[in-house]
């Protein structure tokens, strides 16, 4: 997803003098070819993220397009107050980027585990919050924040993420895309579990279990009517995301079902636990350990499989 973001990123800035660029003194691999063709419009600010946050904040009040970008939770939490005040309450045109959302960064311990960062971001005024699910909609994301006046909060996975859209597809901020059909099950999923709900997808089919998925790539404004369209029309909803399943897409979800009058559907929010991971490792231990693997999410899902059966 980082190198389909820095593409297109490149690409509209090429034809867009408003753009900017702001770093955090990292990731120089992918960020300097940006500072040599635009040197005009590159800051790295250091590692001082609320001062990257209140120099982006002053530099959209100019009328540019402000991109800050660093990994995991620092352009985030670590500055989190000056997103608030400086850019959400001006409705600065800053779109902030996080590198490396839950376990991406999981060998580097619990500093570098965003799994807090939908939920702070999502309670936010003004804030619209983009999680793809794969590099095509990385791409599409890039230049669907960019086309979007306001603050925005775009969240990529790290590196060697699977491209899981085999053909274009319609993007809109706000607005589901629906990867598999399917009338038994509903997976709801953002960010970069995509690839992992199309293959629980494919096992339940192989079970005889029809599968709809949706990738729910925008969390904020979420796509209300293609989760009451689930809901009535499948007998379970589940939502999937590599976060805690407090405050992100699995709260919002329940939000909406919950207040939704004559609409019952049983429902599940498998994510991270609301604890800290004491764990290091890569990704894909990281997230088995959470249950988000195939096999784990198969065998939480077991008791619901048992009521559609019946």
């Amino acid at each position: 997803m980082r190198s389909a973001f820095f593409q297109t990123l490149m690409e509209l800035a090429e034809v867009d003098e408003r753009i900017y660029l702001l770093v955090g003194d990292l990731g120089f691999g992918v960020v300097e070819p940006f500072l040599r063709k635009f040197p005009k419009r590159f800051v790295n600010v250091g590692v001082a993220e609320q001062n990257l946050t209140g120099l982006a904040a002053g530099i959209a009040s100019t009328g540019a397009i402000v991109f800050t970008y660093s990994i995991a939770n620092f352009p985030v939490l670590r500055c989190l107050e000056h997103i608030r005040n400086d850019v959400c309450y001006h409705r600065a045109n800053v779109k902030i980027v996080s590198i490396g959302g839950g376990y991406s960064y999981g060998a580097l311990g619990m500093t570098h585990h965003s799994t807090e960062d939908l939920a702070v971001l999502r309670a936010l005024p003004e804030m619209t919050v983009v999680a793809p699910g794969d590099p095509y909609e990385a791409r599409e994301a890039t230049r669907a924040v960019v086309a979007h006046e306001g603050p925005c909060y775009l969240r990529l996975g790290r590196a060697g993420e699977p491209i899981v859209h085999t053909s274009p597809v319609e993007f809109r901020i706000g607005k589901a895309i629906q990867v598999r059909s399917g009338d038994a099950l509903t997976l709801i999923s953002t960010g970069a579990l995509l690839q992992t709900a199309v293959t629980v997808a494919d096992r339940l089919e192989s079970a005889g279990v029809s599968t709809r998925v949706l990738s729910m790539h925008t969390l904020k404004p979420l796509d209300v009517g293609a989760v009451l369209k689930a809901a009535r029309e499948t007998h379970a909803v589940i939502t999937l995301e590599e976060h805690s399943i407090i405050g992100g897409l699995g709260g919002a979800v329940a939000e909406c079902l919950a207040e939704e009058d004559h609409l019952k559907v049983p429902f599940r929010r498998l994510g991270i636990p609301p604890a800290f991971c004491g764990q290091f490792g890569s990704q894909d231990y990281l997230r088995s350990r959470s249950g988000l693997s195939p096999e784990g999410i198969m065998a939480s899902l077991e008791p619901l499989l048992q009521m559609v059966r019946t």
